[in-house]
C-alpha cells in the first residue's frame, strides 16, 4: 500500500479536487484506492453526494475507538461511483479530534488503522484539513509522500511557506523523511497574477516543486455537480489530462525511490 496526503495550511487551493482526480486515475489504471476525508468539513465527502453532518459513523470512529480492526475499519467505508474506489469519509464529529490532541498515541491513529488494512488497498489518498493539529499531523505520519497544491496567486504562495515550516517541524518530531511535492494549481495563464506566481514559485521551491500546472478548468466544478471523479466525466479535459502528467511524474519519482 502506498499512502500519499494531501495538504496544505490554506484553503481553497485544490486539495480535495486534486485527491479525489487522483484516486480516479489510480481506479482507472485497475488500482485498488481508498479516499480518507480527514477534513471536519467534509468537503470529499460531500463531493460523492454523502452528508458529513448526518453520517454516525466516520473516520472519527479511527479516533475515538482504541485498537480498531480491520472489521470495523471496512464497515466505516462507502461506496463511490467508480470502480476500485472508495471512501472513507468525514463527519463534523471530526472537530473534537483536536480537544484530545495531547492523549498519548493521538498522533498515530490512522497510520495503525491503516495497518490493519494493508492488503486491501493500493493506494490510499488522504485529505487533510488545512489546519496544522492532530488530523494533520496524523495524515503525515501516516503517508510516505505529501503532496501540497498551491493555487498560483500571491497569498496562496505565502500560505506555502507556512506548510514548509510545517513539514520541518513535523518530521523531524516524527523521525521520519517524508517527500513532498509542490503542485501548482488554478493556474490562468490570461492574467499576469498567475504567470508571476509560478515563476516565483519554480524559482523558490527549484527542488521540491513539479514542473508543470494545472489549469483553470470548468470541467472540475461540472463533475463534482455530478458526483462523480473528473476522468470519468471528461476524461479528455485539459485538467484532466494535467493530473494525469502529473500522476505519470509521481509514479515515475517513486519508481526512482524503489530503486534507490
Amino acid at each position: 500500500m502506498r499512502v500519499w496526503a494531501v495538504a496544505n495550511q490554506k484553503g481553497g487551493v485544490g486539495k480535495t479536487t486534486s485527491a479525489v482526480t487522483l484516486g480516479g486515475l489510480l481506479a482507472d489504471r485497475g488500482e485498488r484506492v481508498l479516499l480518507l476525508d480527514l477534513d471536519p468539513h467534509g468537503s470529499m465527502t460531500s463531493y460523492f453526494r454523502y452528508d458529513p453532518d448526518s453520517l454516525q459513523r466516520s473516520s472519527f470512529n479511527i479516533f475515538n475507538e482504541n485498537n480498531i480492526d480491520a472489521a470495523e475499519i471496512k464497515s466505516l467505508l462507502l461506496e463511490t461511483s467508480q470502480e476500485n474506489l472508495t471512501l472513507l469519509p468525514s463527519s463534523m464529529a471530526l472537530a473534537t479530534v483536536e480537544r484530545k490532541a495531547s492523549t498519548e498515541g493521538m498522533g498515530l491513529k490512522v497510520a495503525k488503522a491503516l495497518a490493519q488494512i494493508w492488503d486491501s488497498y493500493d493506494y490510499v489518498l488522504i485529505d487533510s484539513p488545512p489546519v496544522l493539529g492532530a488530523l494533520m499531523i496524523n495524515a503525515l505520519a501516516a503517508s510516505q509522500r505529501l503532496l501540497i497544491p498551491v493555487q498560483t496567486e500571491f497569498l496562496a504562495i505565502k500560505g506555502l511557506e507556512r506548510m514548509v515550516r510545517t513539514i520541518s517541524m513535523v518530521t523531524r518530531s516524527l523521525k521520519k523523511d517524508l517527500e513532498h511535492i509542490v503542485v501548482p494549481t488554478m493556474f490562468d495563464r490570461r492574467t499576469h497574477a498567475s504567470i508571476g506566481s509560478l515563476r516565483e514559485l519554480r524559482n523558490t521551491y527549484t527542488d521540491s516543486i513539479w514542473p508543470s500546472m494545472i489549469p483553470v478548468d470548468t470541467r472540475f466544478r461540472d463533475a463534482s455537480r455530478k458526483g462523480i471523479t473528473p476522468s470519468c466525466y471528461d476524461p479528455n479535459s485539459r485538467g484532466v489530462d494535467a493530473y494525469k502528467s502529473l500522476l505519470k511524474y509521481l509514479l515515475s519519482k517513486q519508481e526512482q525511490r524503489l530503486q534507490a
